[in-house]
């Protein structure tokens, strides 16, 4: 008789347990993987297009004005630095959603 009255409070004590944990999909390192690898290939293409932007736009104001190429130089780096801010703006995106990445020490912050 014992038995079944301990068997019936385990079962109840695991539907609460089952009730707080909720219902979180358990996530697999592939996801983790690839989760990674789409943050990498987004900071990458930030990067190219902030530079192509900026030629883009250094190119067209030189063919426009019929300058040498200061204006292509000048925009090609403003977009490198325009994409290296965003790309940095990304990296601690991601280091805010997963705690546990290497360099994330924002104990001070």
């Amino acid at each position: 008789m014992a038995d079944l009255h301990d068997t019936d409070r385990l079962r109840a004590l695991e539907a609460r347990i089952a009730k707080l944990k909720g219902d979180a999909p358990e996530q697999h390192i592939s996801d983790t993987h690839y989760e990674q690898a789409n943050m990498a290939w987004r900071m990458v293409i930030e990067m190219v297009a902030g530079v192509l932007i900026g030629f883009g736009v250094g190119y067209g104001m030189d063919a426009l004005l019929g300058t040498i190429p200061i204006f292509l130089v000048l925009f090609t780096m403003l977009g490198f630095a325009a994409g290296v801010r965003v790309m940095l703006r990304t990296a601690k995106e991601a280091q805010r959603r997963d705690p546990g990445l290497p360099g994330n020490d924002d104990e001070g912050d």
